[in-house]
């Protein structure tokens, strides 16, 4: 399909909402036919409501005659325009695609006429038409930011210093969702809130989303319910391809196995992107010249997994991995259990943790292990640190002076590019708004409620001093997610997941000559237990070499379900 850039587009409503970042496009007369080829034409009168916050809309709308306004806190006190939409605009945001409850909603202001797509066939035509499916990703990513920006969504009301709302807080920006904190501590609308629900300050944290759904210190998964995210209902049948972990290498498994005829399903204990879905901006990933951010890439690959008949489940947090009649099945944390005829482990890494005395008790109220919007907007205007010296160090500078006039990286090597690419070494190091702190170790951190200043020391000389700072930003290092897997497939020192040769050699005597083969490159010491990204023992922490893996495991767990002693014909 060709977009032509001479259609004349529909005269706009007055007070429309201006277009900003790609965010609010205007369909040309061509794409809207197009899209009708697959939708309904309908009436709409002025008061009727489109989609309704807090509830899921099956419904992909353009707008034909008529204008829309999108609202925030519908029938609720603080009920307020947030956008206003005319002919030729389409409706929506990203949870639309992703089945989620939407966030927002859209009332009809002026009589006239939408075109109504099945999100079912949207799906399709977003990632089956080049064209119109960029211009409705991008303008679904782009809304998606801006609502989280903006703070809509639900609310999660409670205390800095309670580890149930830092949970929550995490679970919310790790699956980019938008919502406020309220903060029982310092925000004056805290103790209007509990008077209005009659809640005392024991029983938070609460979440609350219009006024009329409250949920008291909800686990992650009743949290995922209220949304509408894919929660754990597995069945006693026994799949091709289970994926544990959703980051870079784990999407990129479910993408393929999918696509190739695999049933395919993919759980992960937070959120869908990894760590590298905490990256504000990847700029050197193959076909992304200007960058893309790690929210991006993972939301692209999930709507791509979808499209092939992937399942994927979140939160659901593996606990346990075992061979079971023939096939092997995995236990989570809540007692549910999953099975597949072979196992790709893409578990990934977390970031270590600083080892600072009293540290812990400011995570997520100034020591922060991810940064995106969510964290840029808590401290922005403020001085921050950033400790680290690899690429995610260096794309967390350079997002977070945007935001904070000045960013001070601090690395305890005495060479910036030892383990950093060129490319962002020559960025970190032209930034005025940048100080880079070689030879320094972070030793103190001073503050009681909140970040006030960092205490450094020159690890050459022993000197100490003070630095100005409101939040600290910690990329080091990496510990494997695999404390899970004791008694499963064979770790290395580090705990990482041992492949092919090294993981045959730790196998237990036998069980590959009872095959006929040997142990296949990215395959465990456990046959049709495959590892890919960061977790495998040797990879190399890279988003396009994770994958490449997620990729190569497809190619291998075909292999294996087709020999001898696999599971041959239950794909």
């Amino acid at each position: 399909m060709t977009d032509h850039d001479t259609a004349p587009e529909p005269e706009a409503v007055p007070f429309e909402t201006p277009d900003l970042h790609g965010a609010f496009p205007r369909l040309t007369p061509e794409q809207i036919e197009f899209l009708a080829r697959h939708g309904e034409r309908r009436p709409v009168e002025a008061g009727e409501v489109l989609f309704q916050e807090g509830r899921p809309c099956g419904e992909f709308l353009v707008i034909l005659s008529g204008s829309v306004v999108i609202l925030d806190s519908y029938g609720t006190p603080d009920e307020h325009i947030i956008r206003v939409h005319g002919p030729g605009r389409f409706l929506g945001e990203l949870g639309l695609l992703q089945g989620q409850a939407a966030f927002s909603t859209a009332r009809v202001r002026d009589s006239g006429e939408v075109l109504a797509v099945p999100v079912d066939r949207l799906r399709r035509l977003v990632v089956e038409d080049p064209v119109i499916g960029d211009v409705i990703l991008r303008a679904y990513l782009a809304r998606r930011s801006l609502l989280v920006g903006q703070g809509a969504g639900f609310r999660i009301l409670g205390s800095r210093y309670s580890p149930d709302t830092r949970r929550l807080r995490e679970f919310a920006a790790r699956n980019r969702l938008p919502h406020r904190w309220v903060d029982l501590e310092t925000d004056r609308e805290a103790e209007a809130l509990l008077r209005r629900f009659g809640i005392t300050p024991e029983e938070t944290p609460i979440v609350i989303w219009r006024e009329e759904q409250l949920l008291r210190n909800p686990s992650n998964a009743e949290l995922a319910r209220l949304i509408g995210l894919p929660t754990p209902a597995f069945d006693e049948s026994v799949g091709d391809l289970l994926i544990i972990g959703s980051g870079p290498a784990g999407l990129a498994a479910a993408v393929y196995g999918a696509s190739e005829g695999l049933d395919t399903t993919v759980v992960d204990a937070i959120a869908t992107g990894g760590q590298a879905g905490t990256s504000s901006r990847i700029e050197n990933y193959l076909g992304f010249p200007s960058g893309i951010s790690g929210a991006e890439l993972a939301d692209r690959a999930v709507i791509q997994a979808h499209k092939f008949g992937a399942r994927i489940t979140v939160p659901a947090d593996a606990t346990a991995l075992e061979s079971h009649d023939g096939h092997y099945r995995v236990t989570f944390a809540d007692g549910s259990q999953a099975a597949g005829h072979s196992v790709i482990l893409a578990t990934g890494a977390r970031y270590g943790r600083l080892p600072v005395p009293g540290i812990e008790r400011l995570e997520g109220t100034g020591v922060y292990y991810a940064a995106t919007v969510y964290e840029a907007l808590e401290c922005r205007m403020d001085p921050v640190a950033v400790v680290g010296g690899g690429n995610s160090a260096g794309q967390a500078v350079l997002f977070l002076s945007d935001y904070s006039p000045r960013v001070y990286l601090v690395v305890r090597g005495d060479d910036l590019g030892a383990n950093m690419s060129r490319y962002l070494v020559d960025q970190v190091e032209r930034h005025p708004g940048v100080r880079v702190l070689l030879n320094t170790e972070v030793r103190e951190v001073i503050g009681k409620e909140t970040l006030e200043a960092l205490v450094v020391e020159d690890n050459r000389t022993g000197e100490r001093r003070s630095l100005d700072a409101r939040a600290l930003f910690v990329f080091i290092g990496a510990q494997p997610c695999t404390a899970w897997l004791v008694g499963g497939p064979a770790l290395d020192s580090r705990g990482f997941v041992l492949t092919g040769r090294e993981a045959e050699a730790c196998a237990v005597p036998g069980v590959w000559e009872s095959r006929g083969r040997g142990c296949l490159p990215l395959e465990t010491s456990l046959p049709g237990v495959f590892a890919a990204g960061d977790v495998r023992s040797g990879s190399v922490k890279r988003v396009a070499s994770a994958v490449g893996e997620g990729a190569m495991a497809i190619h291998l767990a075909h292999h294996y379900l087709g020999s001898p002693g696999g599971a041959a014909g239950t794909s």
